[in-house]
């Protein structure tokens, strides 16, 4: 698989597992100047900022080693972009980083890591 469909393969996944958990969608590749966000979602008080990594099963690196400290940076600046952008001052925000690991072309594991960073 290649990378560009193993990404869209985890961003589907990852969205599913949100919802099935009782989040509400808000966006996907939100995108500004300063950066990307994979998923937004919203459970209660609750704003989700989501980086989604996908890998395929037996990968030399961990999905969640690809979110280092610049990356990290970047999302934390897009996610004060959207929340200028919709005037959002009253909620907890939350980062989290979602690994997806696959085999051929199906998902195998799911890892929600919550609070994986902070702003």
């Amino acid at each position: 698989m290649d990378r560009k469909t193993a990404g869209i393969l985890g961003e589907v996944s990852a969205a599913k597992f949100y919802r099935k958990a009782g989040y509400r969608l808000l966006a996907s590749n939100f995108r500004t100047r300063r950066g990307e966000i994979d998923l937004i979602a919203e459970k209660g008080n609750t704003l989700v900022f989501a980086e989604v990594k996908t890998r395929a099963e037996g990968s030399a690196l961990l999905p969640r080693e690809a979110v280092t400290p610049a990356k990290q940076n970047r999302i934390i600046s897009a996610a004060k972009g959207y929340l200028e952008k919709f005037g959002i001052t009253d909620q907890q925000i939350r980062f989290d980083v979602v690994e997806i690991y696959y085999s051929g072309e199906e998902v195998t594991r799911i890892n929600q890591i919550e609070n994986a960073f902070t702003a």
